[in-house]
């Protein structure tokens, strides 16, 4: 399922118009993007846990030249699912 086709099936479900639903689902989007952005957890229960992870510095090797490379920290947003989720896709 695209955007598009998630745009339709709320759209339908919610029984509102494609553009509403595509207002409504780009707000959803933007305000996690915001939430994240400053460090804050997106908690949904039933659905999941939206949150940033921050990955430490670490030495890497270059797979083509075997030369050791300095992987410089990060953050990356992780998606956990929540107990409900889990139990409607089983």
């Amino acid at each position: 399922m695209n955007k598009t086709e998630l745009i339709a099936a709320v759209a339908q479900q919610a029984e509102l118009s494609k553009k509403d639903a595509e207002k409504a689902l780009n707000a959803v989007i933007d305000a996690v993007k915001g939430a994240l952005a400053n460090n804050d957890k997106v908690q949904l229960v039933g659905f999941g846990t939206f949150e940033v992870k921050t990955r430490a510095a670490r030495t890497g090797i270059n797979p083509r030249t075997k030369a050791k490379i300095e992987i410089p920290a990060s953050k990356a947003p992780v998606f956990k699912a929540g107990q409900g989720f889990k139990d409607a896709i089983k």
